[in-house]
């Protein structure tokens, strides 16, 4: 195999879809795997629709996941520029190429002529499109005179050019997911390869750039997949080897009917982009929702991609070990929020307390608690089993910090009694008097105390849970006292008993 040179090719149109994310992420894949080059561009050519900052975000995206660049606007290389606004002329010069051909011609059609006949043929029940069916009643070179069109040219008229697409021939070509296509050219309309405004559009942008950035591999969303004739028909123009295609499928919508949305994430609660979107529609990130980006790409690169095995952690190194175009399926995969939570949980349970306690301090320096971290290391290897992001550590360990305010009435209800007050008395008694007040320590203490009193074990610690922490939630009861100490452990009682015994 030659060497393997795969691009990423985004528009800054606004924020980058997490299928974006996995079509550069399995760009990527390949390209590590097979010792080859990953080349981001930015494909700006259509400038209506340019938003500030899209650019910065995508790059800030990749950093995130982990996806390393090795040619692009920020890292160059011996193929750039890497912005096409910045490659214009170089465009225009391939254009001039296939007008000399023939290939391609002028249109001088107005944006209100052609919408009109887009209204007529809709009207007649059929769908309109420009091609040689047509193009020979518009208004363009191939139906005007010579001397008409370039009479249009000398007076500065607006026109687009056009590909001139054969009337009825099959285009074969090969996608290495879907395997061997056939399209007739009849289904296909004469596409726009230069705008009026000078700018190219994405197709031919697209395959000069690839072309003379020696593209091995074009590894794209499936959305573009009714452009693949067009494309090879334009290699076949210029007279160029095309680069071998794969096809990817889109990723669906949870319920599996769709491509997935921003809508879909905003009324279920999940986002939709790698990274928070700061500029007019805001939306929410993966990152700043409390994903670890290992998690987030392990999740990704199995939405659409086969292992052959059950294992399903990878870190970046094992997926590029096992990754192969092959093994990528062609049905859309549906996004499911749940496994997504599931894969932060996988990583955050394998992160030392140490790191975990790093990562949680700086939540609670935020809110005014300043811990000592061998403290906080203690307290998270108790809670992480029940949560999935460090955020949902202050969910299940808020009460380490701070005293109940109030007391879950259900609990109080189900669970204390009318001899729960003097227990707990005789109960705050035996604490007293202990020196040890570790875990082991208080938790000996207390058990020989009950087993010589014949309590039942259940109706004392269920008391003590709902004055200590305010409800039944909370890990082992002998780690929470001997965190929050003896003197916070006897307030507590007193709290309690003052509210709930009375």
């Amino acid at each position: 195999m030659a060497q393997v040179r795969v691009r990423f090719a985004p528009s800054p149109t606004g924020p980058l879809h997490i299928g974006g994310v996995k079509t550069a992420l399995y760009n990527y894949l390949f390209a590590k795997k097979n010792n080859g080059n990953f080349i981001l561009r930015i494909e700006d050519t259509d400038q209506a629709r340019f938003v500030e900052g899209a650019e910065e975000y995508i790059m800030e995206s990749l950093k995130w996941c982990g996806i390393i660049v090795d040619e692009g606007i920020n890292e160059g290389g011996n193929y750039g520029p890497y912005r096409q606004s910045e490659r214009r002329a170089i465009y225009r010069q391939y254009a001039d190429i296939l007008i000399d051909k023939g290939d391609v011609y002028y249109a001088f059609d107005t944006p209100e002529q052609l919408e009109n006949l887009r209204r007529e043929s809709e009207k007649a029940g059929n769908t309109f499109i420009y091609n040689a069916t047509v193009r020979e009643k518009l208004s363009n070179s191939v139906s005007l005179q010579e001397n008409l069109w370039k009479e249009k040219l000398e007076k500065g008229e607006p026109y687009v050019l056009r590909y001139k697409m054969p009337h009825n021939e099959d285009i074969h070509f090969e996608d290495i997911i879907r395997g061997h296509i056939v399209v007739n050219t009849r289904t296909l309309d004469d596409k726009v390869l230069f705008k009026s405004d000078g700018m190219p559009t994405y197709h031919l942008a697209n395959i000069v750039d690839d072309h003379l950035m020696e593209i091995s591999h074009v590894i794209r969303g499936e959305e573009w997949l009714p452009s693949l004739p067009l494309h090879f028909m334009l290699y076949h123009s210029f007279g160029w080897d095309p680069p071998l295609f794969a096809h990817l499928p889109l990723l669906l919508k949870p319920d599996g009917k769709g491509k997935l949305s921003k809508r879909d994430g905003d009324k279920m609660g999940f986002p939709v982009f790698p990274l928070f979107w700061p500029y007019g529609e805001t939306a929410k990130g993966y990152r700043e929702e409390g994903y670890y980006p290992e998690a987030f790409v392990n999740m990704l690169a199995l939405l659409g991609w086969n292992p052959g095995t059950e294992q399903e952690i990878f870190s970046m190194k094992k997926l590029i070990e096992a990754f192969t175009i092959d093994r990528v399926g062609k049905s859309g995969s549906r996004f499911d929020p749940e496994k997504a939570k599931w894969f932060n949980h996988q990583y955050l349970q394998n992160r030392t307390n140490t790191q975990l306690a790093l990562e949680f301090r700086e939540f609670l320096r935020a809110r005014g608690y300043h811990v000592d971290i061998v403290d906080l290391e203690t307290l998270v290897g108790l809670v992480k089993e029940r949560v999935s992001f460090v955020k949902d550590i202050w969910e299940q360990a808020d009460f380490f910090f701070r005293a109940p305010e109030t007391y879950d009435q259900e609990v109080i209800k189900k669970r204390w009694k009318e001899d729960s007050a003097a227990l707990l008395l005789e109960l705050r008694s035996l604490l007293e008097k202990i020196n040890d007040f570790s875990a082991a320590g208080t938790e000996t203490v207390v058990k020989a105390w009950i087993e010589e009193k014949g309590y039942n074990t259940g109706a004392i610690m269920n008391a003590f849970r709902l004055v200590v922490v305010g409800t039944s939630r909370g890990p082992h009861m002998f780690d929470i006292i001997s965190w929050i100490g003896k003197e916070e452990t006897l307030k507590r009682i007193d709290k309690g008993l003052s509210i709930i015994g009375k």
